[in-house]
């Protein structure tokens, strides 16, 4: 008889991370199947989505709200196929408000329950950490002292060690990038990503456009290169960037992306996971980032960390700089590159300190983190 795993993945984050769970599962056990809600990524894996991930990607208060109704439904249908299904485990990734709610519906019906990629309370509410004992019967921990945080509170937290080892962000290569969109070895590209969420695109894009044109001013000659997270961002992406001074190079593959973070002389990005790849790749950074004003009233409330990009807090202290809000503007940003750019005693402690964030990122057993947590799901089961 075959076990069934329900995975819940509610962005393009989870969706690698699930693709790269369920392959490391039937490489350890092959009598398992898998259902659940997922993207392209799980897809290739042989799992048919319930409904379009894209359903559950919504961030901050003011982009959720209009889709309440939506997110609802999406949550009713999702328990109502987990009861009808009956799988051995659930293991929902990320997304911990739609997520937290479809454990906590499922929480008296004798289904053990995983939750991959802790919520980051350590971060901000952090009193939110009282109401999940009962949720999961493991949590999975990408980042080395989460298990800290959450082991008192009897979450049983398991450090699997980051996903980002996994991504090939280390392994692009720069003469690749360069000849295949013909740019000689003296050009100097410049990493943009702005995030995947409309909100954030239509956020930043304005501000990096501005960047651009005063750094162009400077007579800095750069070549500016938009890591789009999605395809589906592309023309987002198209339309605000036309009145540009420099038509930016569109990269959506993820060889490409990586090919460009190797040949990066410095990149500009939004807090998050991306900071971790470019870590990955040695390449020198800023880390910007607006929310609606809403969203940021709020959370001013409710930040307990020094530090916004991920790079920052593993590291102990700012390794790169943090321009976010109110100091996330053209002038400031321009000046920032510049002085990065201009200053190369910066860039090698940037890159000596990424050396010490990798370290950080692997689990004990130097196992591949989705060997590594389809091994702690499987100890479950058995």
């Amino acid at each position: 008889m075959r076990s069934l795993i329900y995975l819940v993945a509610g962005e393009a984050s989870g969706d690698v991370l699930g693709a790269r769970l369920i392959a490391a599962m039937r490489r350890a056990d092959h009598g398992l199947e898998f259902s659940g809600i997922g993207g392209e990524r799980m897809a290739e894996q042989g799992m048919a989505s319930l409904f379009p991930m894209q359903d559950l990607t919504v961030m901050g208060l003011a982009e959720v709200l209009p889709r309440l109704r939506l997110l609802r439904a999406r949550l009713d249908q999702t328990v109502e196929d987990i009861l009808r299904r009956r799988p051995v485990v659930v293991v929902t990734i990320d997304s911990p408000g739609f997520c937290t709610r479809v454990l906590r519906r499922i929480a008296e019906q004798g289904i053990r329950r995983v939750h991959y990629v802790a919520p980051q309370v350590w971060a901000w509410r952090s009193g939110r950490v009282r109401h999940f004992p009962g949720l999961w019967d493991k949590l999975l921990c990408l980042l080395s002292f989460e298990p800290e945080f959450f082991a008192p509170y009897g979450l049983a937290p398991v450090f699997v060690g980051h996903p980002v080892l996994e991504s090939g962000a280390d392994q692009g290569s720069p003469e690749r990038f360069r000849t295949k969109y013909g740019l000689p070895a003296a050009a100097k590209p410049m990493i943009l990503m702005p995030g995947s969420r409309r909100g954030e695109i239509s956020r930043l894009m304005p501000i990096y456009g501005e960047v651009m044109r005063r750094l162009t001013d400077k007579g800095m000659d750069l070549v500016p290169v938009l890591a789009a997270a999605a395809p589906a961002m592309l023309a987002q992406l198209e339309e605000a960037s036309v009145s540009w001074p420099i038509k930016p190079l569109m990269i959506t593959g993820i060889a490409d992306r990586y090919d460009a973070f190797a040949a990066a002389a410095v990149a500009l990005t939004k807090s998050g996971t991306a900071t971790l790849e470019l870590a990955m790749a040695g390449t020198p950074m800023g880390v910007t980032y607006r929310v609606n004003a809403l969203t940021a009233i709020i959370a001013r409330r409710m930040v307990t960390v020094q530090h916004a990009a991920l790079v920052n807090l593993l590291f102990g202290g700012e390794l790169v700089p943090e321009l976010i809000q109110g100091h996330c503007s053209p002038d400031r940003l321009a000046n920032m590159v510049a002085s990065l750019l201009n200053d190369s005693a910066a860039q090698e402690r940037q890159i000596a300190g990424f050396a010490q964030v990798r370290a950080s990122l692997w689990p004990k057993s130097h196992a591949l983190p989705s060997d590594e947590a389809a091994t702690a799901i499987l100890e479950l089961l058995n």
